[in-house]
């Protein structure tokens, strides 16, 4: 497991005398093991940040949600996830293609816990897994480097009110999005979403929703 810690880290852990606090933390709490209590944890989240870097060093933050336990556990030291229909740039997952390094942020605003993961991330575009997943386009396997959780102080208190409808679900059929609707993406529309093209009433609530 990479040490944790970089010259700029160490600089301010000097500046306010905290590096023997910064060190016994990083050697008790910091893991490259998925815990059971990790993998339990990650099977009730329907939601989580993720972070990821271009070959230039330019910053991605990128948001996935999904139905609960979306992020599965493939082994202990192995994470798995989808990445449904977006807005095709491709930003994070071009990124992952070019490094392969990703960070992800698990936050359950309702027990106010939250985990951390650093790893190496990779796509298959014919991973067996796509099947197992509903209408992904892509499936991002994981392999956990750090792994660990943060102190909750700061996080909100919150309560889900409702699902997002546009999580696939075999049960429905997912409603696409009013945005490809819009007249500017009219004429660049893959084929499979020509038909979404619409009539001037379509855009207008797609302009103004």
């Amino acid at each position: 497991m990479r040490n944790i810690y970089h010259e700029g880290s160490r600089k301010l852990q000097k500046h306010f005398t905290v590096k023997p606090l910064a060190d016994r933390l990083a050697e008790t709490i910091i893991l490259a093991d998925i815990s059971l209590e990790d993998q339990a944890f990650i099977s009730e989240q329907n939601m989580f940040f993720m972070a990821t870097v271009d070959a230039e060093g330019s910053p991605n933050c990128s948001y996935k949600g999904g139905g609960k336990g979306f992020v599965k556990v493939i082994d202990e030291n192995t994470l798995a996830f989808p990445s449904f229909d977006g807005n095709s740039m491709f930003l994070s997952m071009g990124n992952i293609l070019q490094t392969n390094k990703i960070g992800m942020l698990f936050i359950d605003f309702e027990r106010q816990a939250r985990l951390r993961i650093n790893g190496c991330a990779s796509i298959d575009l014919e991973d067996p897994l796509l099947q197992e997943f509903h209408e992904a386009e892509l499936v991002v396997r994981v392999k956990v480097e750090q792994i660990f959780p943060n102190c909750p102080r700061y996080i909100h208190k919150m309560k889900m009110v409702e699902k997002s409808k546009f999580v696939p679900n075999k049960a429905c059929k997912t409603p696409e999005p009013d945005w490809k609707r819009l007249e500017a993406v009219a004429d660049v529309l893959p084929e499979k979403d020509k038909h979404l093209a619409g009539n001037e009433q379509d855009r207008f609530k797609a302009i103004n929703r």
